[in-house]
């Protein structure tokens, strides 16, 4: 499988992994191939000795000597079963983690495969890999080096016996051969347009309501059909070469096989053999091209895996394993800062926002404002650790936030992005991370600091309550306030919210602003994205993005004016040159 791709590849030091376990495989292999031989001798033997004797004692040792050998034979054959499939759960053991974190930085990073197709789906090509592995089709393939032996043992029969089945095995391989070289190109193709079907099928699934609501399910399904012909044109194809391939080696099996018999007879008549040999030879030769006639039956199936596990080493090598952290720091405290920063959106070239700048201490809050398409996103993106700098860094107390491992640095950072991704869950569930076991008193202090706990309460199963897909069975609001208790979860140092009050009515903003209030009065930093100017009034410090870059940094007091508002805070009353005045 992995003839022609990096033969160290890290699916080959996964799979080498088990090399114990593949040797007793062969060792079991071998016996079973010699076990197999059972049939053959007990058939020459019963025409040799048995009849022309009519010794009745003779056959029932005989018999009950072959019972013996096929009982072995299942057992070793039961045993080779189980030990693929251990091979192939090692495997996954072994390569499981690093597949998921190939997953998680093909996605977020936007990394795109060749001609700027989209990367196939790792786990989908490791599961076929995998199941490939754990089958009897690599137990055929495991016997194809047993084919000389039963060469060897025709041939000691009778060279023209031997001779016989070794062109009747060229012609195999070679057919075999032209299996291959026919079934590479459309093997490719068949994977392409099925990664299209699906990803336009999870994308209208995604998009449900935007495709119902205008009208648009017509026109996705006309271009999911468009696709859909395509692959199965070229399904089409392949099953049609691999069928006929296949249909011929049948055939060509019987004919050989007949052949032999017809050999063996030749070589009775002339008296050079007995009439068991005709029978054993024919056996023989048929268990001697078995491996090569089901390795022309599962070419299909081996393209395949071959082809899903050179695009898996391909993808392994694109996104090298991240490097361990060795040294454990502690727990930001103090600061966030920016040198310089410029981000891109991930696998494009284009900066969206660059020149950002700037200095927090513990118990600040910033928020940024601009018009739209400013890079405002872009930037709260790099501070929750979403989007790598293309240049510059992100700092937490004088660290790169790379210094400390993902799962470390996400509990000391929360995050409510734009759009609410709610999983799959319960709400306490998602509250919660996916922390388990679910530590209820945390989970119940981060619904109150986002005060959204009495709305939870309300609910007839309250914290069980299942959000389902992607938060569907909650309304927007409820999405956003739950996503925001997520981000307060367990307290975390850096608070980056987007847009956080984009759904939220008076008594959800209120509990915004307790909640901000909160993150600064227990030493956090929290950061706001907002579009209104208004949004100041929860914050000690403003970022000014205009066009993509930074165009003011400072104290609100010095970036905007401000005055005491009749409920007791402050209300923004003119900002910089270029942004939308304020409402009263």
């Amino acid at each position: 499988m992995a003839s022609g791709n990096r033969p160290q590849g890290e699916l080959y030091q996964a799979l080498m992994r088990s090399r114990s376990a593949l040797g007793t495989i062969g060792l079991v292999s071998a016996a079973l191939n010699i076990l197999l031989l059972g049939g053959s001798l007990y058939l020459m033997l019963v025409y040799d000795s048995v009849i022309p004797s009519q010794s009745v004692p003779t056959l029932v040792a005989l018999f009950a000597m072959i019972i013996v050998v096929y009982v072995f034979q299942g057992l070793f054959d039961v045993l080779r079963s189980r030990l693929l499939a251990d091979v192939g759960a090692a495997m996954d053991l072994s390569i499981g983690s690093r597949l998921q974190q190939v997953v998680d930085r093909v996605a977020l990073e936007g990394l795109r495969g060749d001609a700027g197709q989209p990367i196939a789906d790792p786990i989908r090509d490791f599961d076929q890999i995998r199941g490939y592995v754990s089958s009897p089709a690599l137990a055929a393939m495991m016997d194809l080096p047993w084919i000389v032996f039963y060469l060897a043992l025709l041939t000691v029969l009778h060279y023209w016996l031997g001779f016989v089945t070794f062109i009747g095995a060229l012609v195999m391989l070679a057919l075999a051969w032209v299996s291959d070289s026919r079934s590479r190109a459309p093997t490719e193709t068949v994977n392409r347009y099925a990664a299209e079907r699906r990803a336009l099928v999870d994308e209208k699934r995604r998009h449900s309501e935007i495709v119902r609501s205008m009208g648009m399910g017509d026109r996705l399904w006309n271009r999911w059909s468009e696709v859909n012909r395509k692959f199965l044109e070229a399904q089409a194809s392949l099953t049609g070469s691999a069928g006929t391939l296949g249909a011929v080696a049948r055939a060509f099996r019987l004919v050989l096989q007949s052949a032999v018999l017809t050999v063996g007879a030749l070589l009775v008549i002339a008296g050079s053999a007995t009439g068991g040999i005709i029978f054993a030879s024919s056996i023989l030769s048929s268990r001697a091209l078995a491996p090569l006639d089901q390795a022309i039956t599962n070419w299909r199936t081996l393209a395949a895996v071959r082809s899903a596990w050179a695009r898996l080493e391909r993808i392994l090598a694109a996104v090298p394993d991240a490097q361990a952290v060795t040294t454990a720091l502690p727990a930001p405290a103090s600061t966030l800062a920016t040198e310089n920063l410029a981000v891109a959106p991930p696998g494009v070239q284009r900066i969206v926002a660059a020149g950002v700048t700037f200095t927090l201490s513990a118990g600040e809050a910033m928020c940024i404002v601009g018009p739209s398409a400013a890079g405002k996103s872009s930037v709260a993106r790099a501070l929750a650790n979403v989007w790598q700098p293309v240049r510059g860094s992100v700092t937490l107390d004088g660290a790169a936030l790379r210094q400390w491992e993902p799962e470390v640095l996400g509990t000391y950072l929360g995050y409510l992005p734009q759009t609410v991704e709610l999983l799959t869950g319960t709400i306490a569930e998602n509250i919660a991370r996916f922390e388990m076991p679910i530590d209820s008193d945390a989970v119940v202090a981060a619904a109150r600091a986002a005060g959204v706990h009495d709305m939870i309460v309300a609910m007839p199963q309250g914290y069980d309550t299942f959000v389902g897909i992607e938060g569907s069975q909650l309304s927007g609001g409820q999405r956003q306030r739950v996503g925001l208790a997520r981000a307060l979860y367990r307290d975390p140092f850096l608070v980056v919210l987007d847009e956080p009050d984009s759904n939220l009515d008076a008594m959800g903003e209120a509990a915004l602003d307790a909640a901000i209030a909160s993150v600064r009065q227990r030493r956090g930093i929290a950061i706001i994205v907002a579009h209104r100017v208004s949004a100041v009034g929860r914050c000690t410090h403003a970022l000014v993005m205009k066009d993509g870059a930074q165009s003011a940094f400072g104290p609100v007091d010095k970036i905007f004016q401000r005055k005491p508002s009749t409920d007791g805070g402050v209300r923004v009353t003119a900002g910089p040159a270029g942004m939308p005045e304020p409402k009263a």
